[in-house]
């Protein structure tokens, strides 16, 4: 059986961490979206920032290498849609279940790995939980610098916050259609 995700716990020292929040607070903020719109934000409510740094895809692609060979065997790209991104508890921060994969898409890549990495310190709110739908989850995921890849096509949330501001740097990388 192949595994479902690989983790590497507090992965990024401090300095990338606050390295990366920099990068990712330089770029403008807009409100977060899902493939075919949420007008509501019933299904996500969280701020983003889309990133154009190939120092932070670079250092992301070295963790989506090792775990495609470790365990998914994908055909993958180097290419990816990185997007920093905020929870807040104040607006009802949260992510309900989705995947990855735009499915009804008509573009000739899909994401095909995603990576999530947590940039707050889990004192600094409460709720705010990754969670897998398919699978367990790790347990050790909200540790500040920590680096979890997965497939894209694995259904997953971010809970609601209930207090404090979740950050996290997430990046898909794409590959041919899924067929």
């Amino acid at each position: 059986m192949r595994m479902q995700w690989q983790l590497w716990s507090c992965a990024l020292s401090e300095e990338q961490v606050n390295t990366i929040i920099g990068i990712g607070e330089s770029y403008p903020p807009v409100e977060g979206t899902i493939f075919r719109g949420d007008v509501e934000n019933k299904i996500r409510s969280s701020t983003v920032r889309w990133i154009n740094d190939l120092s932070v895809r670079d250092l992301l692609w070295e963790y989506v290498k090792e775990s495609n060979v470790r365990a998914f065997g994908f055909d993958i790209q180097n290419f990816a849609e990185l997007q920093f991104t905020e929870y807040h508890a104040s607006e009802g921060g949260h992510y309900d279940w989705h995947y990855d994969v735009d499915w009804q898409g008509d573009t000739p890549s899909d994401r095909k790995v995603s990576i999530t990495v947590q940039l707050s310190d889990p004192s600094e709110y409460e709720g705010g939980d990754f969670e897998f739908n398919d699978c367990e989850t790790p347990s050790d995921a909200k540790k500040k610098g920590t680096v979890l890849v997965f497939p894209s096509y694995l259904q997953h949330r971010v809970t609601p916050l209930t207090s404090g501001t979740r950050k996290s740097l997430v990046a898909w990388f794409h590959g041919p259609r899924w067929r």
